[in-house]
């Protein structure tokens, strides 16, 4: 108790809260802009947390952080260019709902229950970092293999549609993922002699085209002016949150375990948590039909998972010193910087900051909740804007934002190209979202494939000899044979 106390007194300053008030703009604005990701965001505050105290710079990294990851939620639904990755789980629900004139029950669900998973995952990572740390640490290539597996596997079954044209999407981005010299051989793969493409395809340029450009052609094509519907309910942003927490009480506490188990395992992060806890959401769910059509449920579970992944990269973090994903490696070095290792002893020789971590957690989802709301409704305002005004202004973002992550004109041309090509796959009912899942998860399946590969000698067995791999893979096998059964007792009915 002592502790707690001492923990509550370092927070509770007026310099540390106005810090955490000022991040949380900050993420709130970056992480609703396309292209500026959680992970720029937390970049963009480390050379200030030079001159801060540990608490503080700590308190800016996390409470920007779970702005951002929620914030990436508001261009996904209302021009559908999802600001991450893990946002694209979801984006033709929000979007469709948006259309429907339910934009505002659309936020405010990814608001609401973004919050809840991330109080969720804090209060995890309070009781039970320990212990999910250790689990953690037991997975190896092997595990991390068909745990991407997984993940592609689920982007390609809940997409809407033929799951044989999710399956496209998925190979498009596999392909794509496997251009550049980031590969375990270092070979450059599918460059053409051009040296812009030894860095690979960045996903961002990618995701922007494939969502946005692609969205501002078919308006161009189809010719319409008119702004997207205006009306619906006006008051939905909380008001119908308590109907959907009633209504999908399971769904929320299964995406918020989900999203924090899944969040904890290094290297994972938020994007295979959203994909896995939409699959789920919709293999449990009595209204399978209505995913992707502007349906809530999903939009609940994987916004609940979003943000308890962001809490659970913390676990091993912090008992481990091991980097959860790429926003807590940054975090790890800003501790190092001001003298503080992570690892099993920070908990004995400084738990004072520890608590504090905790304490600013939960402030930052509460706090997330006022402050989505105002953003909520002053994004609101481009739904009434005519399209031949607002789809310009959306180009005008998107080049800048891909642009901006490496200040080269080539993130602009892959934009461009991954347009032309999202464009063509709307057309023919191909699914966007598993293809850039493939971009994301690809190199990640390529490593761990061929470092398994590589320990056990060549042989496929060793992928089944440890047991949470046997349980991976044997459920993943299991997801997979699930249509062939289908279609071979529809088969045997003829």
């Amino acid at each position: 108790m002592p502790v707690i106390l001492e923990a509550l007194g370092l927070v509770f300053q007026p310099s540390v809260l106005l810090v955490i008030l000022a991040s949380a703009a900050f993420g709130m604005f970056v992480g609703s802009i396309p292209g500026l990701t959680a992970t720029m965001a937390t970049a963009l505050l480390v050379p200030i947390t030079f001159f801060m105290d540990p608490v503080p710079a700590i308190a800016a990294i996390v409470t920007a952080t779970a702005m951002a990851i929620f914030a990436g939620d508001i261009p996904g639904a209302l021009l559908r260019m999802p600001g991450t990755p893990a946002s694209a789980a979801y984006v033709e629900d929000a979007y469709a709902m948006t259309r429907k004139g339910r934009a505002e029950e659309a936020l405010g669900a990814a608001l609401v229950f973004s919050a809840i998973g991330g109080i969720f995952g804090t209060i995890v990572l309070m009781t039970a970092s320990p212990i999910l740390a250790e689990v953690a640490l037991k997975f190896s290539s092997f595990e991390y293999f068909w745990l991407v597996v997984l993940g592609l596997s689920c982007a390609v079954f809940v997409s809407p549609g033929k799951v044989s044209r999710g399956l496209i999407s998925l190979l498009i981005g596999l392909f794509a993922a496997t251009v550049g010299i980031d590969n375990p051989a270092g070979e450059p793969r599918y460059t053409f002699g051009n040296v812009e493409l030894l860095a690979g395809v960045q996903f961002i340029p990618a995701m922007i085209g494939l969502f946005a450009v692609s969205e501002v052609l078919r308006a161009v094509v189809s010719r319409s002016n008119k702004s997207f519907k205006g009306g619906g309910d006006r008051s939905g942003i909380f008001r119908n949150q308590w109907r959907n927490l009633r209504r999908y009480p399971v769904q929320v506490l299964r995406g918020s375990a989900l999203g924090t188990a899944i969040g904890a395992l290094p290297g994972a992060g938020a994007d295979i948590a959203a994909w896995i806890s939409y699959a789920v959401s919709k293999r449990f769910s009595r209204q399978k039909e209505k995913f992707g059509t502007g349906h809530v449920e999903g939009l609940v579970e994987a916004g609940a998972s979003n943000n308890g992944a962001v809490s659970g990269a913390w676990i091993p973090a912090l008992v481990f010193g091991i980097p959860g994903d790429s926003i807590t490696a940054i975090v790890i070095g800003v501790l190092y910087i001001k003298g503080i290792n992570p690892g099993p002893m920070v908990f004995i020789n400084d738990p004072q900051l520890i608590y504090a971590v905790f304490v600013v957690f939960l402030l930052a989802n509460i706090i997330m909740l006022p402050l989505g709301w105002v953003a909520i409704k002053a994004a609101g305002t481009m739904l009434s804007v005519p399209r031949n005004v607002l789809m310009p202004i959306i180009l005008l973002f998107c080049i800048v934002g891909s642009f901006a992550i490496n200040n080269t004109v080539f993130g602009v041309v892959l934009m461009l190209i991954f347009g032309v090509l999202g464009f063509l796959m709307d057309e023919n009912d191909i699914p966007i979202a598993p293809a850039i899942l493939g971009l994301v998860l690809g190199p990640m399946l390529e490593q761990n494939f061929i470092t398994s590969m590589i320990k056990a000698d060549g042989s496929f067995a060793a992928f089944f000899e440890r047991p949470i791999a046997a349980g991976l893979g044997l459920f993943t096998i299991a997801i997979w044979s699930i249509p062939l059964i289908a279609w071979a007792i529809r088969r045997a009915k003829r």
